[in-house]
């Protein structure tokens, strides 16, 4: 954990994952361009999305790139979108934070992909308003393998157990609210809250129930913000998977402290 590094293991760490996340964040790029129109992310290699010319290697570094060309494509002079270093730096920065907070342990690699396909899903839903199968479906094996590998690591199989049952339930508790109301959630959503709910639960029960919440609060304070801005009505679509996202990260840093708050407050234990 990061109590056993020092202070400056910690920072180099952390900027070791910084770098990683930059390269993971130009394939994020790939992914969030490539998935939703059903195109593989492997082959071919980027292109000029003006020209179609093939982009080279010392034209696709990580934000360097796009700063030496300043914002244009070196074969046609065509605009390149801002959104390309944005997705790198935000990477870059979510590996770099998950990093200094969790430190060398066995979770460590479960949450730096749950820090991928947040971003992935993310801008994927606010771009075109779903959250494919292709990342979300993928991913209840790949967080249960890298979860049962940390229960391995750490000896400790209550979380993993606790994990399958909260995102069971997570799934159930979505999938009612869509049966209820099918315009106001989307079955990506209900998909989605299956992996955030294996999350939840292996860090705790807090997590699960402050997680959830959150995601829902963050929700509506984003909606009511939109409209106070003019820029959506009570019959617009608003992507709910980034708010679900957000809530999620936030349960995860802090459910189990405000939970343990709760329960000394309430005089349950």
């Amino acid at each position: 954990m990061t109590g056993e590094l020092s202070t400056p293991a910690v920072a180099a760490l952390a900027a070791v994952a910084g770098l990683v996340g930059l390269l993971v964040g130009s394939f994020l790029n790939v992914v969030v361009a490539r998935v939703p129109e059903g195109r593989s992310v492997v082959t071919p290699r980027s292109a000029c999305p003006a020209c179609g010319t093939p982009i080279r290697p010392a034209e696709n570094v990580p934000v360097v790139s796009w700063l030496l060309l300043r914002g244009r494509a070196a074969c046609c002079g065509a605009p390149i979108s801002r959104r390309y270093p944005l997705v790198e730096v935000i990477t870059a920065a979510a590996f770099a934070a998950v990093t200094a907070w969790q430190g060398l342990s066995w979770l460590l690699p479960a949450l730096l992909y749950l820090a991928a396909i947040s971003i992935a899903l993310t801008f994927i839903d606010l771009d075109h308003f779903r959250l494919p199968d292709q990342i979300v479906l993928p991913s209840y094996g790949v967080v249960a393998a890298l979860l049962g590998v940390a229960a391995v690591g750490e000896g400790e199989y209550r979380p993993l157990l606790r994990a399958a049952a909260a995102g069971a339930a997570l799934w159930v508790f979505y999938f009612t609210l869509r049966v209820i109301n099918p315009r106001g959630m989307g079955y990506g959503d209900v998909k989605l809250a299956g992996v955030l709910g294996m999350y939840f639960g292996w860090f705790g029960w807090g997590e699960v129930a402050l997680g959830t919440f959150l995601g829902f609060a963050v929700g509506g304070v984003a909606g009511i913000g939109l409209m106070l801005a003019g820029r959506a009505g009570r019959k617009t679509q608003i992507p709910f998977g980034p708010y679900m996202i957000v809530g999620a990260w936030l349960g995860l840093a802090v459910g189990g402290a405000v939970w343990d708050w709760y329960l000394d407050l309430s005089g349950y234990r």
